[in-house]
């Protein structure tokens, strides 16, 4: 039921080199000004407020028209004082918004942008759900012994936005106007329905930097997902072979009968160094009972790889290297992004847990083995 954080900053201004300039003209009406007199065309900047590009003066009846040239097609904002709502815009675009400067969100009736209309009805929804959310929790807070009424009142809101994220997707395919439903998915559980989205950004405003920025971030959580799921408890461990020390080939498949744990690091981690101890202790301990290590340097300079094998006592048979550093292909098969990384290995070639160290890697050790 959780919404994660936003996976863009919807709406805020990113780079904008080589991006095709478009012209606009926005006109309307503002009502309830509340003292602004002026509106403005700009997008959010991530360390706070805003970056106006073109702005007007509201005149004594609140009519306002906006000519001017931005720098690209993208997501902008429409300000009218401190309140603003998001607007989508094209090259050639005529625009007429008209709203209550007291309340832009909630009244405002925008016409020559259906997108723009989707947008905004999506982030208002979003809004809405958003506090009622936040109120339950600090009802919940305050009156711990309705937690299963709260909750149960909670799943019902979750299920009705559900319902209507879902509508809103299919009633608005392939449109700019689904931005900001990104925010919403739980990437654990929803990783597909998130992809076929950026997808469909992708295929209707690309170019767009908000977008291209976007499609950025999904192509790196994309890579993290298949990691995740090629390391999953229970997946065969990915098979690789590399030389040891002599120059012999050594194979993960060649110790399919024991527990493995494959070890990541280098003569150069620090934090790898600090680690080596409790695995040749545990090592010391299992290995008669069908534990081994496979260690897997990152080094990329074989006398310093030799000089810690031997001065740590890694007194395993088994260390392997291409010498390639972060370019090692087994890393690059294992998705490791940061030393030390373990993969615990079961006999029959199957993942049992990642990143296991420490108090963790002996308890894990200690259940398989019983001791």
């Amino acid at each position: 039921m959780k919404l994660t954080a936003l996976v863009v900053t919807l709406f805020t201004c990113w780079g904008i080199a080589a991006q095709k300039p478009i012209t606009v003209e926005i006109s309307g009406n503002v009502f309830n000004t509340n003292k602004a007199d002026s509106v403005f065309i700009g997008q959010s900047l991530s360390q706070g407020g805003y970056k106006n590009f073109i702005g007007t003066k509201i005149d004594r009846k609140g009519n306002f028209l906006l000519k001017g040239t931005l720098p690209s097609k993208d997501y902008y904002v429409f300000r009218v004082g401190k309140q603003h709502i998001n607007i989508i815009l094209r090259d050639s675009l005529k625009l007429r918004i008209n709203a209550d400067g007291k309340n832009l969100g909630a009244f405002n009736n925008i016409t020559g942008s259906d997108e723009s209309v989707a947008l905004n009805e999506f982030v208002n929804q979003m809004v809405l759900f958003n506090a009622k959310r936040d109120s339950s929790a600090a009802y919940l807070k305050r009156y711990p012994d309705q937690q299963v009424s709260i909750n149960q009142s909670l799943q019902q809101e979750y299920m009705q936005f559900s319902a209507f994220r879902q509508r809103f997707i299919a009633q608005n395919p392939n449109s700019p106007a689904l931005l900001p439903v990104l925010s919403t998915f739980d990437l654990d559980k929803e990783f597909s329905t998130y992809e076929s989205v950026v997808k469909q950004l992708n295929q209707s405003f690309k170019g767009c930097p908000t977008i291209d920025a976007t499609y950025a971030q999904y192509l790196q959580l994309k890579k993290q997902n298949e990691a995740k799921n090629i390391l999953a408890s229970g997946k065969p461990a990915p098979n690789f072979t590399q030389n040891d020390v002599n120059g012999k080939p050594v194979s993960l498949s060649d110790l399919k009968g024991k527990v493995v744990l494959i070890d990541f690091w280098a003569s150069w981690c620090g934090p790898c160094r600090k680690e080596n101890p409790n695995v040749v202790k545990l090592y010391n301990k299992y290995k008669d009972a069908g534990f081994t290590v496979l260690s897997v340097s990152l080094d990329d300079n074989k006398v310093n790889w030799l000089a810690a094998i031997e001065k740590d006592k890694l007194v395993w048979p088994y260390h392997v290297s291409d010498l390639k550093k972060w370019a090692n292909e087994a890393a690059r098969a294992y998705h490791v992004s940061g030393i030390p990384f373990t993969v615990l290995v079961d006999k029959e070639g199957n993942i049992i847990d990642t990143k296991l160290r420490g108090v963790e890697l002996e308890q894990a050790l200690k259940t398989i083995f019983g001791f």
